[in-house]
């Protein structure tokens, strides 16, 4: 299998920068500055209408803050996943409970809402309580893949639970490093964890994604 990488896109030209990089996926949220909202159901359209090939995992975020929902915005979400899946081909969310524990029944509700598609839990599992057993939890629960730093600040500085992460995982799920990825550091998160697959936003400044620093992290990983 070999390495990829994921670009977190928050608008449509993080997208086509991304694919002139070489993109074989994105992430496609809005609001980076507000780590990753839901976004718009037009922008969704548009980015599968230009780019049919592209893989798009789509994010759903109701809100900034926590990771702790109501009733009524699981139902959101459940909404926001059953528009998105005519045009995505992964969804990506995550939910916890006051406990700091992973909320089954939520998580289990939204990975129902997306059918067939995988599911990508993502970074609420870097502020979870006991991480390898959360690990248990999200495979049980049908999840493909978890999004995380190792619950730190910077995947690089969460190497060793990544390593932990992807060991205990095996091929039941991968596990998929983020946060402060770049050109210096992806192929050492790679190479020290043992995973496939890497997420950064290749930014170009400005919060716009670089096809130029796709396009060298893409080689820098696959040397």
């Amino acid at each position: 299998m070999k390495r990829l990488l994921e670009v977190c896109t928050g608008n449509l030209q993080s997208v086509i920068e991304a694919v002139k990089g070489g993109a074989e996926r994105i992430e496609l949220c809005s609001a980076l500055s507000l780590d990753g909202l839901t976004p718009s159901l037009g922008l969704l359209k548009t980015v599968r209408r230009l780019y049919p090939a592209l893989k798009i995992h789509v994010l759903i975020r109701p809100r900034e803050g926590d990771f702790v929902y109501t009733d009524e915005e699981v139902r959101i979400m459940e909404e926001d996943i059953k528009a998105s899946l005519p045009y995505a081909d992964g969804i990506v969310v995550g939910a916890l409970d006051t406990e700091g524990l992973i909320d089954m029944e939520t998580t289990r509700r939204l990975v129902e809402a997306a059918e067939d598609k995988p599911v990508t839990f993502h970074r609420a599992f870097d502020v979870c309580q006991d991480p390898l057993e959360a690990l248990e939890q999200i495979i049980q629960l049908g999840c493909r893949r978890i999004l995380t730093s190792g619950q730190q600040p910077k995947a690089e500085q969460g190497i060793t639970l990544l390593r932990q992460l992807q060991q205990q995982a095996g091929d039941r799920l991968i596990i998929m490093p983020g946060g402060g990825v770049n050109e210096s550091n992806a192929r050492l998160i790679l190479d020290q964890t043992g995973c496939m697959e890497i997420h950064g936003s290749c930014s170009g400044g400005c919060g716009t994604t670089s096809a130029e620093s796709v396009s060298r992290v893409k080689a820098i990983i696959c040397e």
